[in-house]
């Protein structure tokens, strides 16, 4: 049987030389035994599946409202793909893949409900109280708000993990890191789970705004990556109608991608002489990254995705209800604190309580949200 010991033996002799191996780590906030069997990163993985933030993502929105269709992607099947993503790319790299992994599961779980417009209407309602970013909320989840073990609150990961879920940047995330060498870069593992991020999100937001009807393959015409390989994909199964042409192009997509990633970052690896995980973290030169061509290409299709899909009219009109719940939510409680449930009413006598009704409206899902609203505005709603 393979114990915890030899499978750190395994990580020093496997892994890439830049690589973060699990006996290597910061620690913890809490000192805890190590487990005889699983690594720290395996913990941490572990933690995250079975918290309770990582579940309330099956109903937190992607694009669409969960309502809206089961058939479209949520926060939780946007960071399972992630994840395998993650994985994928830190396998062929030789790169700590349970470190990835974690960081890569846990880094959505401070968002709001209502995806991107949850979290504006939460930032604008929070400025004076120190704002929202779900980064930021996200390390909150996982330092203070999940309540599962009797020793410490959260759910004491390791630093390389927190680190990971607070330096998290892609196009939509802008971390502030003050805590966690603020002047460093984060590891290797860390960087990879933010362009898998981004690579998830670009083709299967494309993949459901196809699906919903918003976007049409017309609309994709100029867009080099779509145009290419949909036709090649024609071309190879010309008896197939729209539905396989269209799985199919956004499965050739993903692949491309990844495999332009993981041959720049090897590129970029042996160009800037990186030998070790300090050359990582501190590098003045962006290591993970898409190769100039392929930037190039996946930044039209990016534009294409915000003019069709995000500012598509449905779209807009579901973010402008979602801020309007959320601040009629926010208000209420506000008006008065003493419709909060009372494990959130209890920490309003010791808290701040605009950070409470804060993290209680973050913790929602789409359908609660909903929920609530009707319970406090509908007055022939139950409560």
């Amino acid at each position: 049987m393979l114990v915890r010991e030899e499978l750190e033996k395994v990580e020093h002799e496997y892994l890439a030389p830049y690589a973060h191996r699990s006996s290597e780590t910061r620690g913890r906030e809490y000192p805890e035994e190590e487990h005889p069997l699983r690594s720290a990163f395996v913990r941490d993985r572990d933690r995250i599946i079975h918290c309770s933030a990582f579940r309330r993502l099956e109903y937190k929105t992607q694009v669409f409202v969960n309502h809206e269709g089961d058939y479209y992607r949520t926060r939780l099947t946007h960071t399972i793909e992630v994840a395998q993503i993650t994985r994928s790319i830190a396998r062929i790299l030789r790169l700590n893949e349970e470190l990835a992994e974690a960081i890569a599961l846990a880094h959505d779980l401070g968002h709001t409900p209502f995806g991107h417009s949850g979290e504006r209407a939460l930032n604008r309602l929070m400025e004076g109280h120190g704002g929202f970013e779900h980064n930021q909320q996200g390390l909150r989840v996982v330092e203070v708000l999940e309540r599962r073990y009797p020793q410490f609150p959260g759910l004491n990961l390791t630093w390389e993990v927190r680190e990971g879920i607070i330096k998290h940047g892609t196009d939509y995330d802008h971390p502030v890191s003050n805590r966690f060498d603020p002047q460093k870069r984060p590891s290797l593992e860390a960087m990879i789970v933010d362009i898998a991020d981004e690579i998830t999100y670009n083709n299967h937001d494309l993949d459901d705004g196809l699906t919903s009807s918003l976007i049409k393959a017309e609309d994709l015409r100029g867009v080099e990556l779509w145009e290419e390989t949909y036709a090649r994909i024609c071309r190879d199964y010309p008896d197939a109608d729209f539905e396989i042409h269209k799985h199919q192009c956004i499965r050739s997509l993903i692949n491309m991608q990844v495999t332009d990633v993981i041959h720049q970052i090897e590129r970029n690896i042996m160009n800037l002489g990186i030998s070790s995980g300090g050359d990582v973290r501190n590098s003045q030169e962006i290591i993970v990254a898409f190769s100039p061509a392929m930037q190039k290409k996946n930044q039209v299709l990016k534009e294409v995705l915000l003019e069709r899909l995000y500012r598509h009219y449905r779209v807009v009109r579901m973010a402008q209800k979602a801020e309007m719940i959320l601040e009629s939510l926010f208000q209420s409680y506000r008006n008065n604190i003493n419709q909060l449930p009372p494990h959130f009413f209890r920490r309003t006598l010791q808290e701040d309580p605009e950070v409470v009704i804060c993290d209680y409206l973050a913790g929602m899902t789409d359908r609660y949200a909903l929920e609530e609203y009707r319970k406090l505005f509908d007055p022939f709603e139950k409560t």
